[in-house]
Formats: structure tokens, C-alpha cells, sequence
């Protein structure tokens, strides 16, 4: 066997008992018992020791060095270069991190995440608390171990978006501030009540579970390599493209939760099904920092695809026109009577909101920074855990001009942190602006991709995503995915482009 396929075979192990660890987490997430949550740790910490020792082994680095000889006459962008240049790198980041720092991560993380489950339903931020200072103090010591020059928020954040820090995270905020905040206040001064609230309804969960996954078949989820579940907080993970789980959560009268969760969901799956086969159980399909071996190159890029799918598709005008008749075929009562156009102002209505999963597209983006403010003080220690509710609540009020009624509302609103997540809240911002610049350049590319769109015909505009996008799977990294599709590195003007114009139009702004 030669150097490459040597290496290759290796990382598929490592693969391999990621996707064990994936596993037991969404069994975690789903389906576990309260009272499992503490041998789950344990589980998930000796699966997570043995896959760290594996990686930062003397045998992957004898590999690395015979794969980098092998390679090293061939172009630059092909796959097998990529996969070796990613295998060191963060060969060299992962074995800086002790390994019994990796397993008492792993090892909390199923009991922090229960107790925050118990603490949102129950408002109880103080029993909470014990177990986000120990998170707390984890992810720094793993920030100082893998080390930065700047904040330890870099070292974080490198996790999930490797392309920002915490520095080029303000002066893009900075920008999208600018061109956000007018549009905001423009529409605040133009807003007017709907002449039909469409929430005042029941809607049986079993029907909305049922119009939610048939609308994410017609954008293109394979349910014969994924399957849709419960979750107090809505999420994707994968174990191989072959099998693609997704997640949502109910309420009886707002409907729009569970659909644009399980829209949102479906986009991040469409990513993981659409990775060349070819890739699976490679270093392009695995997350050597263990979070979850997706395929997406990074968390912004794989959020691109959820927010297009959810927003700038689901949202739309032409969505709801070519399927508001199935659903009112589902819910002829609630429903009676309604157009596309009141349900296209319905499910896009502008206001300043307390939870970030449920918020328009306008205000989303202030919920991102908000979180991203507290994450870095936290670790820079300017901000203690017992402080977190009432700084968390001064900022809804800065930020969005709403002040949390209680803390399951406000600071518990997000599994994130309980898991140890410190970092991956920068994404879903990253991942708007990428969305647009995606659906631009598709637009550009696609003829007649409206007809299309407007016609319920989602293929043309997967089949260019998974052309551009989905097939590399980590190869590239977010940039040169944008620039390879649409000729220019990250650019807010696209975002901001999209936001202006079709809200401009809904709220008839001057």
C-alpha cells in the first residue's frame, strides 16, 4: 500500500469512531433517558481518548510524512494534496490538546446538556450555572493549549470558521451594523398589524410534521439516508453521507417553528447527502477537532445552505405561492381563506424577538453578536457565569430593545455553550452572507432558474449547489468556494443587497 492509501485507511478509522461518538450524541439528544446522561459521558469520554490518541499517534505522523512525499509533485488544489495539507494541520493543532482535557470535555458535556434542558423548561439559570463554569473553564484551557496571538476566542473559533478572528469578526459586524440597523428602524416606523393573525389557530403536530418533511423531499432530503426527530434544540449531524439525521421542535399554534426548523435542518443535510461518495470516510469528510466528521468546510459554509434553503427559499414569496394550496389541504380550517401574499407577510414579519432560532431576517444577525460579545468576555474573564442573565439581558435591550421575561427566554435559550460550543456562533452570520452570494452567482449561472423556483422545481438550483458547493466537502475552504462559484471572496454587499430589497418591497419602505 502506498503512502497515501496508507494514511487514508487510517483516517477512516479515526472517521469511523467519530461517527460512533455522533451517534451516541444524537441518542443523547433524542432519545436517551434523563438518568443516562452521566455513563454517557463516560462513553463518549473514553470513545473521544481513544480517537485523539489514534490521531496524534508516531504512526500518523510516519503516514503523514510518506503521504507528503507522494504528493507533493501533484496541483495544489486536487483532493489528495488537500487531504494531506489538512491532515497536518490539524495534526498539529490536535496533539497540543491533552488528551484527558478532550475526555473531561466529553465526558461533561451529556450531563451539562441535560441539566441545561432540565434548567430552560424549569427557568432555573442557578442550577445551571455549576455546569457552564466548569465548560468554561475547559474551553479556555483548551484555548491556551492550542494557543492564539491575538484572543483566546481565536483559538475557538478556528474550530468552526478557521478564516476569522476575533478581530475581523468586529470589523464585520461593524459593516453589517451599518447597513442593518437603518433598514431595522425604517421598518420599526412603517410596521402596521396584519389584517389576519395567522397563529390564533391550532395546528395539530402530526400534520405539521407531515408538511414539513414533504417540503423538505421536494427541496431534495433523502429520507432513504435520513430521517427527521424531536429535539429541544433543532440540529443536523451525520455518520457518512449515507446517513443524515435532522431534528425539530413543535408548537401547537406557530407553525413556522417547526417548518422553517426542519427547512433549516434540511439544508444542512442537503450538504452532507451531496458530498461525492467518493469522500467518505476521508480527511475531507472528517472534523479532526471532533465535533461531528461533517463534510462542509466549515460552519459558515455549511450554514450558508440552511439559511438559503430556510430563508431566501422557504421565505419566499414564490415558495408560498407554488405550495400554500397543499397546505391548506392539510389545515383547511386555520387557513381558510388565506393567500400567498398574507402568508408570505405572515412568516416574514419584522420584529425585534427574544429567541434567536425564531427571529426574521433582519434582526437575526444582532442575536449572533450579542452571543459572540458575551463568548468573548467570558473568556477573557471581564464577565463572571453569575453575571450572564442580567448582561445577557441589558444587551437583548441594547441590541433589539427587548428585555427577557425570564431566563429560559433569555441566557438558556441556547444548547450551545452546555456542549462546550464556544466559537460556532459566528457561523450563522458567516453563513447569511454566504448565502446570498451563493443564490447571486446561481441566479447568474442558472437560466431561467426563477421559472424554476417559482414552479416548485428545486433541482436546477441543487444540482449547481451540489456542483459548487456539497461535492468537495472540506477540500476547500469557505473562500475559495465562494470565489471558485461566484468570482470574489466573502462580501457583505450581496446580504445586505437581498435584505434591502425584498423588505423594502414587503413593508412598502420609502
Amino acid at each position: 500500500m502506498n503512502g497515501y492509501d496508507a494514511l487514508q485507511t487510517h483516517i477512516a478509522q479515526l472517521s469511523d469512531l467519530l461517527n460512533a461518538i455522533s451517534v451516541l450524541k444524537w441518542d443523547a439528544r433524542t432519545n436517551m433517558p434523563p438518568g443516562g446522561a452521566q455513563t454517557r459521558g463516560f462513553q463518549l469520554a473514553t470513545l473521544s481518548r481513544v480517537a485523539q490518541e489514534h490521531f496524534v499517534s508516531d504512526r500518523t505522523a510516519r503516514l503523514l510524512d510518506a503521504a507528503e512525499t507522494e504528493v507533493a509533485a501533484e496541483p495544489a488544489d486536487s483532493y489528495r494534496v488537500r487531504a494531506v495539507k489538512q491532515t497536518r494541520q490539524y495534526y498539529e493543532i490536535v496533539r497540543r490538546i491533552p488528551v484527558e482535557l478532550t475526555a473531561r470535555k466529553a465526558t461533561l458535556a451529556p450531563v451539562s446538556e441535560q441539566v441545561w434542558a432540565e434548567a430552560k423548561q424549569k427557568n432555573d439559570f442557578a442550577s445551571f450555572a455549576p455546569y457552564l463554569q466548569q465548560m468554561l473553564d475547559l474551553v479556555r484551557q483548551q484555548a491556551e493549549a492550542i494557543g492564539y496571538s491575538g484572543h483566546p476566542f481565536d483559538a475557538l473559533v478556528f474550530e468552526y470558521e478557521p478564516s476569522v478572528t476575533a478581530a475581523s469578526l468586529k470589523v464585520l459586524f461593524g459593516e453589517l451594523k451599518a447597513g442593518l440597523i437603518p433598514l431595522l428602524q425604517r421598518i420599526v416606523a412603517n410596521d402596521c398589524p396584519l389584517e389576519r393573525d395567522l397563529w390564533q389557530h391550532e395546528y395539530p403536530l402530526d400534520k405539521q410534521k407531515a408538511f414539513g418533511l414533504e417540503m423538505a423531499q421536494r427541496i431534495g432530503y433523502d429520507l432513504e439516508r435520513g430521517r427527521l426527530d424531536i429535539a429541544p434544540h433543532p440540529f443536523e449531524i451525520s455518520f457518512t453521507r449515507q446517513d443524515v439525521r435532522i431534528t425539530t421542535r413543535y408548537n401547537l399554534n406557530y407553525l413556522p417553528m417547526a417548518l422553517y426548523g426542519t427547512l433549516h435542518e434540511a439544508g444542512h443535510a442537503l450538504y452532507e447527502q451531496g458530498v461525492d461518495p467518493a469522500l467518505t470516510r476521508t480527511a475531507l469528510t472528517t472534523d479532526f477537532l471532533g465535533q461531528y466528521p461533517v463534510g462542509g468546510t466549515s460552519y459558515g459554509a455549511h450554514e450558508s445552505q440552511s439559511r438559503l434553503w430556510e430563508n431566501q427559499i422557504g421565505r419566499s414569496r414564490a415558495f408560498w405561492e407554488a405550495h400554500l394550496d397543499r397546505l391548506r389541504e392539510i389545515f383547511p380550517e386555520q387557513l381558510a381563506g388565506v393567500d400567498p401574499d398574507l402568508m408570505y407577510r405572515s412568516v416574514n414579519r419584522v420584529r425585534p424577538s427574544l429567541i434567536r432560532v425564531e427571529a426574521d431576517e433582519v434582526t437575526y444577525n444582532l442575536h449572533i453578536m450579542l452571543r459572540v460579545e458575551i463568548e468573548m468576555a467570558l473568556l477573557e474573564g471581564n464577565l463572571k457565569v453569575s453575571e450572564l442573565p442580567a448582561f445577557w439581558n441589558a444587551k437583548m435591550q441594547e441590541y433589539l430593545g427587548v428585555t427577557p421575561p425570564n431566563d429560559s427566554k433569555g441566557v438558556l435559550q441556547d444548547v450551545h455553550w452546555s456542549g462546550g460550543g464556544f466559537g460556532s456562533f459566528p457561523g450563522y452570520t458567516i453563513g447569511n452572507i454566504m448565502s446570498a452570494q451563493f443564490l447571486e452567482a446561481a441566479y447568474q449561472q442558472i437560466p431561467g432558474l426563477q421559472d424554476s423556483l417559482n414552479a416548485g422545481d428545486y433541482a436546477p438550483l441543487l444540482g449547481w449547489l451540489q456542483h459548487n458547493v456539497y461535492r468537495h466537502g472540506r477540500a476547500y475552504d469557505a473562500n475559495e468556494l465562494l470565489v471558485r462559484s461566484s468570482g470574489s471572496p466573502l462580501r457583505v454587499a450581496p446580504y445586505l443587497a437581498y435584505l434591502e430589497g425584498k423588505f423594502t418591497e414587503l413593508y412598502h419602505l420609502p
